[in-house]
């Protein structure tokens, strides 16, 4: 711990120094610590960085997730939805779909499962990379509020092709109706989970004597509660942070008062810029290692 604290205060500061280089330069900071990253990577005499993928998932996604939610605009969400759905859920299958003939098309001996399982895992675009660099394009609001609503529905659909994908190349078998019961939990239940979850977190809010730090506190806890629900109830950890987290954005009027609404975004800034730096840093450290187990595997 006394070894790695260091290299960790270092990152952070790295990461803030890389931000207002990123602002002079007017890009998008998420970039440029992705670069960083691998060139951090390359210095002699620094520990490999081999990031836990349960840590990844559990610690940074769900505050990652929820503020995406309570940022977005619910209201553009609302009038397009129709397009965020067909782009979350049918688009991404398209995409999975298009990647198992090409794979299995183009490279000898790759099944159909083994192309279901690779497109299940490149076909969604990611919420957190989508959101942070959204923030730094100037696009429609419209199409701001399609891509970001889009990337924040995507995981159901990702997940359910590459669970059944892993099945059939395992056991050679596929059952659609499991597969199709399993999808409508996973998008049904996570949902539910969140509104439901969201509403006693509401009344929470509502009944408890809180002031701003209180508030804050529990805003904090809320995205890792609904996500750890959600997978051990095996449904999508992932859409009950999303709905909870809609859920409590558009009443937030009606539970937080002014004091609080202010000092928790000037938190919130604060704990997402951090998280944020930190995982497309970790992006750009891991290169080298995601690299050469590749070639490992290739050769």
């Amino acid at each position: 711990m006394h070894e790695q604290l260091p290299f960790m205060l270092a990152l952070v500061a790295a990461i803030v120094l890389i931000e207002m280089l990123a602002t002079k330069l007017r890009v998008a900071y998420p970039v440029l610590l992705v670069v960083a990253g691998l060139l951090i990577s390359f210095v002699p005499g620094l520990p490999a960085v081999q990031a836990d993928p349960d840590m990844i998932f559990f610690i940074f996604l769900p505050p990652l997730l929820f503020e995406a939610a309570w940022t977005i605009s619910f209201k553009e969400m609302k009038k397009w939805w129709r397009i965020i759905g067909s782009f979350a859920f049918l688009v991404v299958l398209f995409s999975a779909l298009s990647v198992a003939v090409l794979t299995h098309y183009f490279i000898p001996g790759f099944t159909l499962a083994l192309g279901f399982l690779l497109g299940g895992i490149v076909s969604p675009p990611d919420a957190v990379s989508t959101g942070a660099i959204m923030k730094f394009v100037k696009v429609p609001k419209s199409t701001s509020a399609i891509l970001e609503g889009e990337s924040l529905l995507n995981d159901a659909s990702s997940l359910i092709i590459f669970k059944f994908a892993l099945l059939a190349a395992g056991t050679g078998q596929f059952i659609f109706r499991d597969a199709l019961a399993d999808f409508s939990w996973m998008v049904v239940g996570g949902i539910a989970i969140g509104l439901i979850f969201g509403w006693i977190f509401l009344q929470a809010h509502k009944l408890l004597p809180t002031d701003a730090s209180s508030d804050i506190a529990l805003t904090l806890i809320e995205p890792y509660f609904l996500y750890w629900v959600a997978e051990h109830l095996n449904s999508s950890g992932v859409l009950a942070v999303v709905s909870g987290g809609l859920f409590l954005a558009n009443r937030r009027l009606s539970f937080l008062s002014s004091a609080s609404r202010i000092s928790g975004y000037s938190f919130w800034n604060a704990f997402i810029f951090i998280l944020n730096g930190i995982v497309f840093m970790l992006i750009g450290l891991e290169l080298p290692e995601v690299v050469a187990g590749v070639a490992m595997g290739y050769w």
